[in-house]
């Protein structure tokens, strides 16, 4: 089976895939003529518990040791809760700080945001965890990025294409012969507007990020 299959199955990105390949988690076996990895249907049921896992926010590492068979899947279920239990804890927390401001009637401009960053670095420092605002930032700026490059290139394209009509409707050229490098033209287009599509739900997909969490 080709890695385009393998998406299709499991619903993960080829790069996700590789990501997980390098991590250890994944080992296809090589075609020994090419050299090309080949997928079972076992490396298909590896990635289905995989992404289950990954659902339920369990660590890279922690899958690493439950395939090696270090830890048992109860107790990698009983740290699991215990983290949830401890990010519910984290949502009353900040609720109940959401709540003292909203109380406070104060509005933005009198608002004093030392304070409460002080008293937010204290809880943290207890073990709560606040808005990974880094996380969304460079989700923010990778679709950002795409999104330029993809518009820069498709206006170049389709100034190309306007001189080549302009170019057939001005020396009155034979129709066909010119007409050909237009349809590429315009087809190149709808290949990048797909290209970005698929992208930016790569980007919202957010595995590579979360690779640096473990």
């Amino acid at each position: 089976m080709k890695i385009y299959q393998v998406e299709e199955l499991v619903g993960i990105t080829k790069k996700n895939i590789r990501f997980y390949e390098d991590q250890g988690l994944l080992c296809p076996e090589r075609n020994p003529q090419n050299d090309y990895r080949e997928y079972s249907l076992a490396d298909v049921k590896v990635l289905e518990k995989i992404k289950l896992l990954r659902k339920l926010s369990v660590p890279i590492e922690e899958i690493r040791l439950l395939q090696k068979g270090r830890i048992s899947f109860e107790q990698s279920m009983n740290a699991q809760l215990e983290r949830l239990g401890k990010e519910e804890e984290n949502v009353h927390l900040m609720k109940e700080l959401c709540q003292r401001l909203k109380d406070e009637n104060c509005d933005l401009k009198s608002l004093d945001a030392s304070f409460y960053l002080m008293e937010m670095d204290k809880m943290e420092k207890e073990g709560t965890h606040f808005k990974d605002i880094e996380k969304e930032d460079i989700m923010k700026k990778k679709k950002k990025g795409a999104i330029l490059a993809a518009v820069i290139f498709c206006i170049l394209m389709l100034l190309f294409a306007g001189i080549l009509i302009s170019t057939i409707i001005a020396k009155s050229a034979p129709l066909l012969p010119m007409i050909i490098p237009v349809i590429i033209l315009l087809t190149i287009v709808i290949g990048i507007v797909c290209v970005l599509i698929l992208r930016l739900r790569e980007i919202n997909k957010g595995e590579e990020y979360e690779a640096r969490k473990y």
